[in-house]
């Protein structure tokens, strides 16, 4: 489950992340290829074995239904780790979450990818929805996430 280097990098001009004493404050990441400025639309947007993990069907119309969310959801959720593991933690170390929908009807596949990242112990979490988020109406999540990592 690997994605380009630099994944959870900023598209303008802010900090992936910040150090505030024994705190990791990470900002929101969207599912936006950082290199590409391309935005994951669905399961072609990530690595083969991510889609299967997900439950890629083969079938258009499941797929094509399912697919944004979970592989948005994926994507972002990877970059949480990638971002945090920079920052010298692991996803254990991150103990809330953050999380923006365009839709909450979108929850219980997102919550089922959560639970791929966080498989012991759920963070506390908040979830909103929002009427939408940049860089674009495609974009269906983001997530920020804070971690407790003592120096």
């Amino acid at each position: 489950m690997a994605l380009d280097e630099g994944a959870g990098k900023p598209l303008a001009k802010y900090a992936a992340w910040r150090r505030a004493g024994d705190f990791i404050f990470l900002s929101g990441i969207i599912p936006v290829n950082p290199h590409t400025a391309t935005i994951v639309r669905g399961y072609a947007d990530i690595p083969e074995n991510a889609q299967q993990l997900l439950g890629r069907t083969g079938e258009f119309s499941t797929d094509s239904k399912e697919g944004p969310v979970l592989a948005q959801s994926w994507y972002v959720l990877e970059s949480v780790r990638t971002t945090i593991e920079s920052a010298g933690g692991q996803m254990s170390d991150v103990f809330k979450l953050v999380q923006y929908f365009r839709n909450l009807d979108h929850f219980p596949q997102y919550s089922r990818v959560r639970k791929l990242f966080f498989p012991d112990a759920a963070p506390v979490s908040t979830i909103v929805q929002v009427s939408e988020m940049l860089p674009s109406p495609d974009v269906l999540i983001e997530v920020e996430a804070t971690a407790w990592l003592p120096q």
